[in-house]
């Protein structure tokens, strides 16, 4: 199950972006004993490859981080974060870690189930970051999104780099992302009661 827990990881931070797990996975395998990349993804270790992850995650940082902006690259990355996590969850699932020597058995009939699965995870952290941002933005007149930007970026690297290293570890982030969906969902209803009632009252005034 460990490989289910490493793949899992890398597409969740897939979802937050969608370069940093995959470019983990390159130079953790390229520089590093951390993980071997099995044969059909042995091509995320290659330089020009790793090269080209740098500059999208470039570019992908700076975006993410002005307001208006941000959300325009929200709807880009639409289509490119749940590919990225597929690629992440089929890549990582399969490889050999520090903690996984026998990786591969858990899906070994259905080699499609890996890259279906991280598409979905990373499409949903996708959707809640999306829907999340605009919250951010209209709170902090802003001024939030590098803020919100840097944070999700650090998340993305720590969960990247523990779903290889400590894999387990990545049940607590998935109970922290459990615990904000329900705090958002209650937050937005009560926003939005809230705005109901300041209507009705000014209608009756």
């Amino acid at each position: 199950m460990l490989e289910v827990l490493t793949g899992t990881g890398l597409a969740a931070s897939a979802g937050l972006n969608a370069y940093i797990p995959l470019l983990t996975l390159g130079l953790l395998a390229r520089y590093s004993d951390l993980i071997d990349l099995p044969s059909g993804w042995t091509w995320l270790g290659n330089g020009w490859v790793i090269l080209i992850l740098a500059v999208l995650l470039a570019v992908e940082m700076v975006a993410d981080k002005v307001p208006v902006v941000d959300h325009i690259n929200d709807v880009v990355q639409t289509v490119v974060r749940p590919t990225a996590g597929g690629l992440a969850f089929g890549a990582g699932s399969s490889s050999e870690t520090v903690t996984v020597s026998d990786p591969g058995s858990f899906f070994s009939s259905h080699q499609w189930v890996p890259v279906a699965t991280g598409v979905a995870l990373a499409f949903g952290v996708h959707l809640l970051k999306s829907a999340a941002r605009p919250v951010v933005n209209a709170a902090t007149a802003g001024f939030g999104a590098p803020v919100a930007s840097t944070a999700e970026d650090a998340t993305s690297v720590v969960v990247s780099l523990v779903a290889i290293i400590l894999p387990v570890l990545v049940l607590a982030f998935l109970l922290g992302l459990v615990f904000f969906v329900f705090w958002f969902v209650r937050r937005r209803s009560e926003r939005r009661r809230e705005r109901e009632a300041a209507r009705a009252a000014g209608f009756r005034v």
